[in-house]
């Protein structure tokens, strides 16, 4: 398959999972009693893992292996200033969106990286896809929830919202496989500024919507989430 096709399809895969992550969170059993305690902190918790294992296992380590230490350690701490600002500002304006900043922080570089990839003729450049799209489904869900908390958009708006992220997703592999693909060294700083963005929003807000008191569901919920990422790990690696 040409390339460009299969950038398209790798993107498409990885996208859509956003706004099916969304249709999950719309689900009316899903919305009061059984989710609103342990089950809906464990999803947060189990997203919240999902994404410390992308920053552990994918970003940090793929990012390392291009990037100068001085290089890594200036776009990580780059990452984490700009998602503060980000945060504060939406915090100014009396919200908070971090799930939904964060899967955004998780989705786009990795659907860049993934693009960059598709360009070194990797076997397992479809795996990857798969993996991504996976991760991708608790994190929308999660995402989904908080906006609709927040009550500024309506569950129409949201889905549409979700569906244009979807688009970006081949547009993001094919900018990876056309731009990226010979700059690794941008490539890199990319990852590493969003590890720093992620963690970042982990410790800040996402962490402490996860915690649960006199339950340990969700801390297990988040053990299953990393877990998630060392099978990607050992799959892919």
């Amino acid at each position: 398959m040409d390339e460009i096709a299969r950038a398209i399809l790798y993107g498409l895969l990885v996208g859509l999972t956003i706004p099916l992550g969304g249709a999950l969170g719309r689900i009316p059993g899903f919305q009061r009693k059984w989710l609103e305690q342990e089950v809906r902190h464990s999803v947060i918790a189990f997203g919240g893992g999902v994404l410390v294992a992308a920053v552990a296992l994918v970003l940090v380590p793929e990012a390392m292996e291009v990037l100068p230490l001085w290089l890594a350690l200036a776009a990580f701490g780059g990452g984490g200033l700009l998602f503060a600002a980000i945060e504060r500002g939406h915090r100014g304006r009396g919200g908070s969106h971090a799930q939904f900043i964060a899967m955004l922080a998780d989705f786009l570089p990795e659907a860049l990286a993934l693009g960059a990839f598709l360009a070194t003729g990797s076997p397992e450049v479809g795996l990857l896809a798969v993996l991504i799209a996976v991760q991708n489904l608790p994190e929308a869900f999660n995402a989904w929830r908080e906006l609709r908390a927040d009550g500024r958009l309506s569950a129409r708006r949201i889905m549409v919202l979700f569906f244009c992220l979807a688009a970006l997703g081949p547009v993001a592999v094919l900018a990876g496989l056309l731009l990226l693909s010979g700059l690794p060294v941008v490539t890199g700083a990319i990852m590493m500024a969003a590890a720093g963005g992620i963690l970042f929003l982990m410790f800040q807000d996402i962490a402490v919507q996860a915690h649960l008191r006199n339950a340990q569901a969700p801390s297990l919920a988040a053990l299953g989430g990393f877990a998630v990422g060392i099978v990607g790990q050992a799959l892919t690696g």
